[in-house]
């Protein structure tokens, strides 16, 4: 009965009895009433309403492209319907995931993350060790400006006030060097910033396509595709993640050198005392 009508109504609009917006019209109403014809009833009402308004745009374009060349309108119709409707879930499902992906992964968890140095001023048993080092490189201001400058990327105006104050350093001229070593870094900086987004984007990337696996078909040609894309992105994710590892984000010694207006000779040893004194390890942030 239902067949019968679409085709009817086709060939009443091949013969001009009802408009073209009439038979768009009653084909809508004929999608929207019989949903357990069309294969999509695991649809909730809200899906099918949606894919729906999404659908009446393309349905001008579909009528247009119809050919009775010996398959039916009705048969033309549904199998257009049905590809429409796994593109549009294709579609709603990997916009979901992006945004499961942005909103429920966070930025410590990446593998992108870095080591961020602890300069709090709270007393500790660690500090009070290292306060005979501290007077003894206060004794030097080039040595400790050249550490400050070292460490520019995490120094605050407010450890600038507090440093100065002990190490009877003039605060302005701090704030000087350290703006010289920023204009001197930028362009370094910029690269290390976009490499780090890049690492970001690919690890969002990774963890959309885990999603969108998991909603495949297992062993389909969709789901062996997206697991070699999977593990593409997994292999260049790691490749990033190493030559990230590689990068030096901190000043060089020649560049504090030519900020100071001293040798790097004096720079490397003047940092050398400090590490060696401090006894700092490898996997803190280097002064090299």
């Amino acid at each position: 009965m239902q067949q019968k009508l679409l085709n009817e109504l086709y060939s009443n609009y091949a013969q001009r009895l009802i408009s073209r917006g009439e038979l768009e019209g009653a084909v809508y109403q004929y999608l929207s009433k019989n949903r357990d014809k069309i294969n999509l009833v695991n649809w909730t009402d809200d899906e099918y309403e949606d894919f729906l308004s999404w659908f009446y745009p393309r349905l001008h374009k579909a009528i247009d492209s119809y050919r009775d060349t010996g398959s039916s309108f009705d048969s033309f119709i549904n199998t257009i319907f049905n590809i429409s409707a796994k593109g549009y879930r294709l579609k709603t499902i990997t916009k979901a995931v992006t945004e499961y992906s942005a909103w429920s992964i966070q930025l410590p968890e990446l593998y992108a993350s870095e080591y961020t140095p602890d300069y709090s001023c709270e007393s500790t048993e660690e500090n009070q060790l290292h306060e005979d080092t501290y007077i003894k490189i206060r004794k030097n201001p080039k040595q400790l400006l050249a550490l400050i400058l070292k460490c520019y990327r995490y120094v605050s105006d407010d450890f600038i006030d507090r440093i100065a104050r002990h190490a009877e350093i003039d605060r302005e001229k701090i704030k000087e060097l350290l703006e010289e070593v920023r204009v001197i870094r930028e362009k370094r900086d910029n690269e290390i910033y976009l490499m780090k987004e890049r690492i970001y984007s690919q690890y969002y990337r990774c963890i959309v396509y885990e999603k969108r696996l998991s909603f495949t078909t297992k062993d389909s040609n969709a789901y062996l595709k997206l697991k070699m894309r999977l593990e593409k992105a997994r292999r260049r994710l790691e490749k990033m993640r190493k030559r990230m590892a590689k990068i030096r984000t901190d000043a060089t010694n020649r560049e504090i050198a030519q900020v100071i207006g001293i040798s790097k000779g004096a720079v490397d040893a003047g940092l050398y005392r400090i590490k060696t004194r401090w006894d700092i390890t490898e996997d803190k942030p280097s002064l090299n």
